[in-house]
């Protein structure tokens, strides 16, 4: 299509000072104390960040104890795009109203960053609104808030406002991406300003959203960008341009100097902007050292469930290597109670006979999608859930402890993490391949330390998935 761009011919920007933004960075985050709050909607939130902490549950007690860690920043696990909207907004309610009162208590400003998809889908407004107004409820106003969905690593770059996803060399608007068509948080708008408009049903103006530039960030506009956030007000909409992470980096120095003269805001970003605000430094890609324990003699297990053609693509190839045994779960036995449950068990076994062995197993969801006909949304989502269940039940009851898991899909991810292995906190190592982020599970999870690879839907090249598997086999 002819929005489409070429990473080739994308207009010349000024080049980066990086040494410049890092002084200037040093000065200005070297007295930033606020706490940072994360809630990721799905699992893939950490995929920037190494050494910080993930909950995956929100009692005020764990709420504390995130805020007392030695890091600025930890993660909740909401799993909200896996939730109604009414449960959605129960659960950030319960949340906001929980970090407001740890933080009285603790006498610790802090921020909260709704962490969401980079392709924009999920519930908004809905998460930030709600949070905004139990904040109010007890604290100061926020003045507005800030999206950011860039993430370099998964080819989301926003570029006069457009945003865009990368596919090989071509940059294609998000709104004309087979992630804009999702049944449940579909869109139109490429353009965030209009976007914004779209989301909140017109109560935001296109006109009304304040853009920061690529021009003044890599001119190092830094006052005037003070200046425009200084002016948001009545929980104004700050869109944010960025191609490069140096560009989050330079934007983030006058937040933090804005939010030092008492300005407040709330987050609706991608993984990028958790990394800069929390001040994590870049790590290599973890190895297969430092993944896989030596005296490892079972196979890994690897659970498909995302139905994205790029996950099918990379299912495909990673079935190529010969050391992998596949097994296909027929999901749509859901259908039939009893072929159902037996289809479970069938599956467990035969995958929990080959882990034995030292074989690696992927089990996958059978690639159709459960079509029902029209009108029939609900019911395909009360038995998506159900598959979903029944997948987990496979992690949760496997009687061998694997050398690795590998969860593939942002739901899937989450529920095999939760459900399935029974984490209730974890530790980010870092990063199997650029945006795939890895768990070690903790004491008290189904297999305790254990390398758990969250690898998103929507992330990676044709032959990602099988790279790693093969990385780690290889001896």
């Amino acid at each position: 299509m002819s929005n489409q761009l070429v990473i080739e011919k994308l207009p010349k920007l000024k080049s980066i000072d990086y040494e410049s933004i890092s002084d200037l960075w040093k000065k200005e985050r070297s007295d930033f104390n606020h706490q940072i709050v994360v809630l990721d909607d799905d699992p893939t939130g950490v995929q920037t960040v190494h050494g910080v902490s993930v909950y995956t549950d929100w009692t005020e007690q764990t709420i504390k104890q995130g805020f007392e860690e030695d890091t600025s920043i930890f993660f909740i696990l909401t799993n909200s795009r896996a939730l109604s909207e009414q449960d959605t907004e129960v659960l950030h309610r319960t949340i906001a109203e929980r970090v407001s009162h740890v933080a009285r208590t603790l006498n610790k400003p802090y921020l909260i960053i709704s962490r969401g998809d980079s392709t924009l889908r999920g519930h908004y407004p809905l998460e930030t609104e709600v949070m905004k107004d139990r904040i109010e409820e007890s604290d100061k106003l926020l003045d507005g808030e800030v999206i950011i969905p860039f993430f370099k690593e998964g080819g989301r770059l926003t570029i006069d406002n457009v945003h865009y996803v990368q596919n090989d060399s071509v940059l294609i608007p998000a709104g004309e991406t087979e992630f804009a068509k999702d049944r449940t948080f579909g869109f139109k708008s490429s353009d965030l300003t209009e976007w914004v408009e779209e989301k909140t049903a017109g109560e935001f103006k296109k006109e009304d959203v304040l853009t920061i530039s690529l021009e003044d960030i890599r001119e190092l506009r830094i006052d005037r960008m003070v200046e425009q956030l200084s002016g948001v007000t009545d929980f104004g909409k700050v869109v944010v341009n960025a191609v490069e992470e140096e560009d989050i980096k330079v934007f983030t120095i006058a937040l933090m100097k804005a939010m030092k003269n008492g300005k407040r805001f709330i987050f609706r970003t991608a993984a990028t902007f958790t990394k800069i605000i929390g001040d994590i430094s870049s790590k290599p890609l973890l190895t297969r050292e430092q993944l896989i324990a030596e005296n490892a003699t079972t196979g890994g297990l690897i659970v498909v469930g995302s139905h994205v053609q790029k996950s099918t693509d990379q299912l495909n190839a990673l079935k190529e290597l010969s050391q992998v045994h596949a097994i296909e779960f027929d999901c749509h036995l859901v259908l039939e109670a009893e072929a159902f449950k037996s289809e479970v068990k069938r599956v467990r076994k035969e995958a929990e006979a080959k882990v034995a062995e030292g074989t690696t197993v992927v089990i996958y969801t059978r690639r159709e999608r459960l079509d029902l006909g029209d009108g029939m949304k609900e019911e395909e989502l009360k038995l998506s859930v159900e598959i979903s269940n029944a997948v987990t039940s496979i992690v949760r009851d496997f009687s061998i402890a694997p050398k690795y898991v590998i969860a593939k899909g942002g739901i899937t991810s989450s529920d095999v993490g939760t459900n399935g292995l029974q984490v209730k906190r974890a530790t980010v190592l870092g990063q199997a391949a650029p945006g795939i982020p890895v768990w070690e599970t903790d004491e008290e999870s189904k297999f305790p330390h254990l390398p758990y690879i969250i690898f998103p839907g929507n992330v990676g090249a044709v032959t990602t998935l099988r790279d790693i598997v093969q990385n780690i086999e290889t001896v």
